[in-house]
């Protein structure tokens, strides 16, 4: 007896593990369940995909065994491969959306740090201006270079603590204030 049962199956290009059950029914009947397993496929839906049964006589699933199992084999093997490729994208979204929020926060906390930075420089520079010390709070202001979403503050800031220390007298000696 030669039968080719195994090369048919090696050649439906299926990813996973087919399993096969055949059971006797009545009448001379036999009855045939398949199901195929792809633990390489992440997702738990594989495993609401219901098996594949056939029942005939033996001379009827000799017949026409690999024309019914062939098409449905192979679409579930294929959609085990897509969810397979699904997880895994899903994944790396997962991933770069976590990338993305951390340098997010990263960014944030700087942002923050420079701000603070900044406050605390301009809080030095009013209390020295207030002790009457221009020139050193003029040296108290940050560089405009240095915080340039506040540059037209950081200048105007100078230019009037540099006006301050530098009114001159009707004696030709600077005065101070």
């Amino acid at each position: 007896m030669n039968a080719n049962f195994f090369n048919q199956i090696a050649q439906m290009d299926i990813t996973g593990d087919l399993h096969l059950t055949i059971a006797k029914g009545a009448e001379n009947s036999l009855i045939v369940s398949l199901i195929l397993q792809n633990e390489a496929c992440g997702d738990n839906a594989k495993n609401l995909i219901p098996p594949l049964n056939l029942r005939g006589t033996a001379e009827e699933l000799d017949e026409g065994f690999f024309l019914k199992i062939t098409e449905p084999i192979q679409a579930v093997s294929g959609l085990m491969v897509d969810m397979e490729a699904f997880m895994k994208q899903m994944e790396e979204v997962k991933k770069q959306s976590a990338m993305e929020k951390e340098n997010a926060d990263r960014e944030k906390k700087e942002k923050e740090s420079k701000d603070k930075k900044f406050r605390e420089a301009m809080q030095k520079a009013d209390e020295l201006d207030k002790e009457g010390k221009f020139r050193e709070a003029w040296m108290k202001v940050p560089n405009p270079t240095d915080f340039p979403e506040h540059s037209e503050t950081i200048r105007k800031r100078k230019t009037e603590l540099s006006d301050k220390f530098s009114t001159p007298s009707l004696f030709g000696t600077e005065q101070s204030v």
